[in-house]
């Protein structure tokens, strides 16, 4: 029977979880790719997801309309989204995805995808076990 943790080893195990999980994301969202800036991906997923205003995605990404403006006028130059009038509410703009900026996040979703693979196959087939019991626990504290 294995022993119930104390709160100290509950605390020093999540912090552990959320400082790996951290540097994780962190590392796959910058050595994956330098196609594209990791906060204008990020943008591009939210508005593939469903997202299609911009103070919308400013809620999601917790950042100000400004700064999401400037995401997005960038994005548009760059022809990776179209900024059409809202037929509901002239004041906003309805945003999509081209062509270009869905195979955007194809390819970059490509990379990530290969960057973590090349790590999880380096691994023991143990540890590729815990891994895939550690990933269902994981998504499971995120849902939550």
């Amino acid at each position: 029977m294995t022993p119930t943790p104390t709160r100290r080893e509950v605390s020093d195990l999540a912090i552990d979880v959320r400082l790996a999980c951290m540097r994780i994301s962190r590392r796959v969202r910058f050595e994956s790719s330098s196609e594209i800036a990791p906060h204008r991906f990020g943008v591009l997923a939210k508005i593939e997801d469903g997202l299609h205003t911009a103070t919308a995605l400013a809620e999601s990404e917790r950042v100000s309309a400004p700064s999401m403006s400037r995401t997005i006028k960038a994005l548009a130059e760059d022809g990776l989204v179209t900024r059409t009038p809202d037929p509901d509410d002239g004041r906003n703009v309805i945003l999509e995805l081209t062509s270009e900026g869905a195979a955007m996040l194809r390819r970059v979703r490509r990379r990530r995808d290969a960057w973590m693979t090349t790590r999880v196959a380096a691994l023991s087939a143990e540890e590729q076990h815990v891994l895939r019991r550690a990933a269902d626990i994981l998504a499971r504290v995120a849902a939550e």
